[in-house]
């Protein structure tokens, strides 16, 4: 059993744990986490380590725990502000960090085996190598926006608006940068990219959506 927590222990720990994880990407590749710090102006980055990205990456693994834990706070606290609660349910916490870590991978999981079936390999891995930067800058820069609102900020609905409308610009930027990339592969194959775009990155958002707010 779970039990339900009210100071901010529980989210003081997950921030912490952050922290760590980000100083240990920041230990396994120094070089790489430098020009990472720059991705949304330099397209160095992407250009750099496209070429050097493995199926299994300790950097991109570790910038991706702190992804799942970071969106799971502010998820969290978002609901906190939807529910007018100060308890933290550890049980609910939980299950956003594994739903939110379960959903992402099996995402990336499911558009390579496309990528395999319509020999695109290649091709899918340089975007989502592209596209998976982005959302682990969005883990980030999270961070301490999440510190701010656990203890110094209390979130409204405006400041919510605002770090969303924020988080989408961002995430719009790797897209916009990732078509700039394979404008003409997707110019021949227009057809195939809007039905990509309808049934892996648009409806799984919605189908996250309802279950969020259900």
């Amino acid at each position: 059993m779970y039990r339900n927590i009210i100071s901010n222990e529980l989210f003081t720990v997950l921030i912490i744990a952050s922290l760590i994880i980000i100083a240990a990407a920041k230990l396994v590749a120094p070089k790489r986490f430098g020009d990472f710090i720059y991705v949304l102006g330099n397209s160095k980055y992407l250009k750099i380590y496209a070429r050097d990205q493995k199926f299994l990456d300790k950097f991109d693994a570790l910038l991706f725990s702190n992804l799942v834990i970071s969106v799971s706070i502010f998820s969290y606290l978002v609901y906190q502000y939807v529910t007018d609660t100060k308890i933290i349910s550890v049980n609910i916490l939980f299950k956003l960090v594994f739903g939110i870590g379960t959903f992402i991978l099996i995402k990336v999981l499911i558009e390579r085996l496309l990528a395999s079936l319509f020999d695109i390999d290649k091709l899918i891995d340089k975007y989502l190598f592209q596209k998976i930067s982005y959302k682990n800058y969005l883990g980030l820069l999270l961070l301490p926006i999440n510190a701010i609102l656990i203890f110094t900020i209390k979130p409204t609905l405006p400041i919510i608006y605002a770090v969303v409308i924020l988080l989408l610009i961002i995430n719009i930027m790797g897209v916009i940068t990732s078509f700039k990339t394979h404008q003409n592969t997707i110019k021949n194959n227009l057809f195939y990219f809007i039905l990509y775009l309808c049934a892996l990155e648009i409806a799984p958002y919605i189908i996250l959506y309802k279950v969020f707010i259900s």
